[in-house]
Formats: C-alpha cells, sequence, structure tokens
C-alpha cells in the first residue's frame, strides 16, 4: 500500500491549510520555550509559557496527521478539504487565544474574573466546538474510505473516534467544582478533581500529584490520531523481518487488539481521574484493573499471531494428486481401469 500518496517532500500538498498551520505552531513551540527560559512570570505554579507551547506541540502532531488522512481519501474530497480547513482555521484562533492570554499574563481556561476573561474563555469554547464538529466530518468521511490495507484503514479510523472522545472527555473540565458552586469565584471549572487547579504536578505535563486529571484522558484520547496509525505501519515495515506479520490477516487483528487496548485504557484513566486519584499513586483497585487490561490485551496479541488452522478442503487439495500434466493424468486413468477389472 502507499501510505503517502504524495511524496513526503511534498507533503505539504497533503492539505495545505492544515500545513501551514502546523508550521505556525511548530514556531509557537520554539517562541514558547524561548519564553520559559527568559520570562519569569508565574501561573498555577508554573510558567506562564507552558500552556502555550504544550498546546503549540500537540496541535502539531494533531494537524499534521490529520492532513494525511484527508491526502488518503478518494471519495469526498472537497467535503474533506473544506472540513480541514475548518478544523486548521479554528485550531489557531484556539491556540491564538491562549497566546494572548499567556502574554498577559492571565489564565485562558475557566476564567472569568473580568469581562475581557470571560470573553475569552466563551470564545474559547465556541472554536473548539466548530474544530470537533470539522474533526467529526472527517471521521465519517474516513469510514467510507475504501483503503487497500485494512489493517491501515482501521487505524485511521478507530484512531480518529478515539481521538474525538479525548476531545469530548475535554467537556467534563467545564463542570463548576462544589466550591464554585456554592461561591461566587472568578473561575468556573477545573481540570482537577479532588484538589484545586494550580497544585503540585508532574513534571513538564503538569499533571496533579495529589489528586485526579481530566487532562490525562483528554490527552492519551486525542493522541490516539497518531499512534494507532503509526502501529499499522511500524507492523508492515517489520513484515520483511518477521514472516508471521506478512498475513494482513493477522496485522489486522493485531491493530483491532491495540485499538480495544488503547480504548481500554483511556476509559480506565478516565475512571482514575474521576476518583479524584493522581495517575502516579494508583490504589489497589486500579492497579488490579490494569492488571486485568495487560493479560486480557497478550491473550489478544497471543491469539492473533496464532497460525489458523488449514481447513478439511484444504487439506483434501495438498493430499490430491498433482494431474496437470498428460503422462500423470494417463497413468491415473490406467489405474482407475485396473481398480475397475
Amino acid at each position: 500500500m502507499t501510505y503517502f500518496p504524495v511524496p513526503l517532500r511534498q507533503a505539504v500538498r497533503w492539505h495545505p491549510p492544515l500545513l501551514y498551520v502546523a508550521a505556525a505552531m511548530a514556531a509557537l513551540a520554539i517562541v514558547s520555550l524561548v519564553g520559559l527560559a527568559v520570562d519569569d512570570r508565574m501561573l498555577g505554579n508554573v510558567s506562564v509559557w507552558l500552556k502555550p507551547f504544550k498546546f503549540a506541540v500537540s496541535f502539531v502532531a494533531y494537524l499534521v496527521t490529520l492532513a494525511w488522512m484527508v491526502s488518503l481519501m478518494r471519495r469526498s474530497r472537497r467535503i474533506a478539504w473544506w472540513a480541514g480547513t475548518v478544523v486548521a482555521v479554528f485550531g489557531a484562533l484556539e491556540v491564538a487565544l491562549i497566546v494572548f492570554q499567556a502574554a498577559r499574563g492571565r489564565q485562558s481556561h475557566f476564567n472569568n474574573a473580568t469581562p475581557l476573561d470571560e470573553t475569552i474563555f466563551g470564545a474559547m469554547g465556541a472554536t473548539i466546538g466548530v474544530l470537533y464538529l470539522g474533526s467529526l466530518v472527517l471521521a465519517v468521511l474516513l469510514l467510507r474510505q475504501r483503503m487497500s490495507d485494512p489493517a491501515v484503514a482501521w487505524t485511521v479510523r478507530l484512531g480518529l473516534i478515539i481521538a474525538l472522545v479525548g476531545m469530548a472527555l475535554g467537556f467534563l473540565m467545564l463542570r463548576p467544582t462544589p466550591e464554585q458552586q456554592v461561591g461566587d469565584l472568578d473561575t468556573e471549572g477545573g481540570h482537577s478533581v479532588g484538589v484545586p487547579d494550580g497544585g503540585p504536578g508532574m513534571f513538564l505535563t503538569g499533571w496533579s500529584t495529589t489528586g485526579g486529571d481530566l487532562r490525562i484522558p483528554h490527552f492519551l484520547g486525542m493522541h490516539a490520531l497518531q499512534l494507532l496509525p503509526l502501529l499499522a505501519i511500524a507492523l508492515v515495515v517489520l513484515a520483511g523481518r518477521f514472516p508471521r506479520l506478512r498475513d494482513g490477516g493477522v496485522r489486522l487483528r493485531l491493530v483491532l487488539v491495540a485499538a480495544a487496548t488503547y480504548a481500554s485504557l483511556l476509559a480506565l484513566v478516565t475512571w482514575q481521574a474521576l476518583r479524584g486519584q493522581p495517575l502516579i499513586h494508583p490504589d489497589a483497585t486500579t492497579i488490579a484493573v490494569a492488571l486485568g487490561l495487560a493479560g486480557a490485551s497478550t491473550v489478544g496479541v497471543l491469539i492473533a499471531l496464532r497460525q489458523p488452522a488449514p481447513s478439511p478442503s484444504n487439506e483434501d487439495e495438498r493430499s490430491a494428486p498433482d494431474l496437470s500434466s498428460e503422462d500423470e493424468r494417463s497413468e491415473a486413468q490406467v489405474s482407475l481401469a485396473a481398480t475397475g477389472a
């Protein structure tokens, strides 16, 4: 299968709006790194430039992958092009608002402190909603596409569906906390569960180390979009060294097991976060479920790799003599005549 209908050196032709915005995000990531180094302003115990950096890197991966997926489409290409353009434009607007608030030293999400902050947060909600709808249109179109390698086709489809679930999980952060419901606070919603936002966090990601954090399932779900298709392509590459992987059916079963495992892991970390439990401090119940998931995945991989038993018809075909030559057919006829006599 050709995974890159347009050569990599001409990748900008996959979908120019998506890739131009991805290039701008890459530049923003570099600028944000400079900001992390030279700007000592803090917001929620982290640099004001950490959020723009994380969003820029995440959007680079998301937009480039979407552009590649659009290039695979053979049906409804015009609709796909416009849906991708909508994602590019509104993704750029979303990140631009985050950068604007970071430059002001203000919180971008959940901030109702001033009329301007409230307006910006409302605009961000609108942009992410439109971006979600554009991604949903692409997911529906991908379900209708025919691709020569079923394993790659299903990782593309399932990866985007799981990514949409991950994006939707972000809406859980909009729920007011119990403290916000009884008080007139400047924030509404938050990513932490059981603890206030802005507490101790993991290195780089900032995910809470003292309570649940809804950013974890949001992040994990969105990046199924990259990880599952990369797995399918890696299996094709490895097929040169491992003959068992040359069977398209084996690769398809493996990626289906991987997708089911990924979706189950997403459900597990969501459940863990909603119980106010830090990712790095799971309780016994979470560990037991994780071990059960690992065991089920291992069994699934072994079943996927198992050589299917030959059917009886195939065995009969292999045991039947090859009468392809004229001499062999003559000998068979003589043998049958002698038996009849």
